[in-house]
């Protein structure tokens, strides 16, 4: 195998054991001996410099051996939660990929009252100036950008300012599609999400529920072929993609019994408790891995 210049080889001496280097090399912040200040860069003698404990061979494979084994952990962990993460679209696929009954648009599952489908405020309504520490919440992209409600950074505006924009309240239970930058990304609004409100970059969706569940809705946008096919053909913007109100109302919907929905959501759900707790087994050995590095190399472990 051939190296090019960007890159630099490190052949252990028979004092050192290569998986025991490889791990120390992990805890070492590169940045920081970069001597370059515009493009950073490491010549040979940097790495020379660094000082590495080295304890005899056989307490060097013995370190090696156990970050390898918790290493191997953690891959085993991610790559479960990546197969938990593609099992509810394959369900959703498996039930209503090949439907053939009613189709209904957005539009028509909305519930029959007057702002079931809207977008925030525009223009001088919502100024980035009136942001505060505290208050009502703002939700916005990051909010919805990896297709789970979550919260990033955190935006408020006063109570008083809130009053003035009360009509674009969001819900327990509505769905946000994102109408800009990554269009068509969508959540569910969690029910402890409390008071909050919507940038004019989301459109919030309150749905009937006798027709349809959100948890359904959201599959749908995300997964189904005519739905996905609608928001694609309709995806505009020369610099940046962009959806419309107009577009999300028309998008195509199947609509199968709501005993079907809620069997399908009963089952992502139980997945979404079993995603969150193997999330957070693989948090934890993160964690440990971490404190494993830190212990090996100061003679601790």
């Amino acid at each position: 195998m051939l190296i090019d210049n960007n890159a630099m080889a490190a052949t252990p001496s028979k004092a050192v054991d290569a998986s025991y280097l490889f791990r120390f090399l992990q805890t070492v912040d590169f940045y920081r001996l970069a001597t370059s200040t515009t493009v950073p860069s490491l010549r040979k003698s940097d790495l020379e410099r660094i000082p590495m404990p080295l304890p005899p061979i056989e307490e060097q494979r013995r370190v090696a051996a156990i970050l390898d084994h918790v290493d191997a952990l953690r891959v085993k962990r991610r790559r479960v939660l990546s197969h938990l993460d593609a099992i509810p679209q394959a369900i959703f696929l498996d039930m209503f990929g090949e439907f053939s009954g009613k189709f209904l648009t957005v539009e028509e599952v909305a519930a029959p009252t007057k702002g079931a489908i809207r977008t925030g405020p525009f223009g001088s309504q919502l100024l980035h100036g009136e942001f505060v520490g505290e208050g009502i919440s703002v939700l916005g992209l990051d909010n919805v950008v990896g297709n789970q409600f979550s919260w990033r950074e955190r935006r408020y505006i006063t109570p008083e300012k809130y009053q003035q924009l009360r009509r674009y309240t969001v819900h327990p239970g509505d769905v946000l599609v994102s109408i800009m930058g990554t269009c068509g990304r969508c959540v569910v609004v969690p029910p402890n999400v409390g008071t909050a409100i919507n940038t004019k970059h989301i459109c919030a969706i309150t749905l009937d529920r006798d027709l349809v569940l959100p948890e359904f809705v959201r599959a749908a946008f995300l997964w189904h072929p005519s739905s996905r096919q609608h928001l694609a053909q309709r995806t505009k913007g020369a610099i940046m993609d962009g959806l419309n109100m107009g577009i999300v109302k028309e998008m195509p919907l199947p609509v199968p019994q709501v005993d079907d929905q809620r069997e399908f959501v009963k089952v992502v759900r139980q997945l979404d408790g079993l995603s969150r707790s193997t999330l957070q087994s693989a948090m934890e050995l993160d964690n440990l891995f971490t404190s494993l590095q830190s212990r090996a190399f100061s003679g601790q472990l």
